[in-house]
């Protein structure tokens, strides 16, 4: 592929757990500003709806159902989406899940599956496609954290450390991926309401109380949208002397002492 060509053709973002919630925000965003966009996700009905729903609006995007944690399956996502896209320059991960529970009887084997997809799943779709935005002299990573990384609530000791790792991996990563142009940043969203933002056979239409929204400074809960806006941000041009930072959204939630 020819210099001229790679500069000319459309950008590539690829999104992990990009079929529904925030994921779901961030590829229709993406598409939206003129990205091609690969998704990787677990449900392939909310993978294959969202494909539909981008080619509607005149985009195009493609799925794989994808399990993270596997190297071999983020390796055929990576190899399918530079086979069927072209490149990739943008990789938002988004994957992730939460087991809960008492910390004195949370079995091992949750623990290390929130680990696995959320800490290890965010390394192997890093390392991945940062090969592939090296033979481009550029790219960016986006990793999708959490407030969870540096407050908590009891018995979230698994996704918390996951959410921490993420962190440490963002700046760690950022030094040792910079010398081949890609900046590595983090998003931390606090209270985001997903539930319009589901697959149409699961979403609900979301209800908060004025108490939820007082917590927050700005006198509501997060949405999708809010997240979305900030990765695209994080991608482009505009940010390129950012990197190794973690961007908190949570609408002021974690600066204002509540005293109840």
């Amino acid at each position: 592929m020819s210099n001229e060509h790679v500069q000319m053709s459309p950008k590539v973002a690829i999104i992990t757990g990009g079929a529904q919630g925030i994921g779901r925000a961030v590829a229709l965003r993406f598409a939206s500003s003129g990205y091609k966009v690969s998704v990787a996700d677990v449900d392939k009905e909310a993978g294959l709806e969202l494909v539909k729903l981008i080619g509607k609006a005149g985009g195009e995007a493609m799925f794989l159902k994808v399990d993270v944690a596997e190297q071999q399956e983020v390796e055929r996502w990576i190899r399918v989406t530079v086979q069927e896209l072209g490149r990739i320059d943008v990789l938002v991960n988004n994957a992730g899940i939460g087991k809960n529970g008492p910390v004195l009887e949370l079995p091992l084997e949750a623990f290390d599956r929130v680990i696995g997809v959320n800490l290890r799943g965010t390394f192997i779709c890093s390392q991945l496609a940062a090969r592939e935005m090296r033979k481009l002299g550029k790219g960016a990573i986006v990793n999708i954290a959490s407030t969870r990384a540096l407050m908590s609530e009891p018995n979230t000791e698994a996704y918390s450390a996951s959410k921490g790792g993420i962190l440490a991996l963002t700046h760690a990563m950022a030094v040792s991926l910079g010398g081949f142009g890609i900046r590595v940043n983090a998003i931390s969203p606090g209270w985001i309401e997903t539930g319009d933002w589901q697959k149409s056979s699961r979403a609900s239409v979301p209800v908060h109380s004025e108490r939820d929204k007082l917590q927050h400074p700005v006198g509501r809960v997060g949405k999708p949208d809010d997240i979305a806006a900030a990765c695209l941000y994080l991608a482009e041009d505009s940010a390129s002397f950012i990197t190794g930072q973690n961007l908190v959204i949570d609408g002021g939630m974690t600066v204002k002492m509540i005293y109840e």
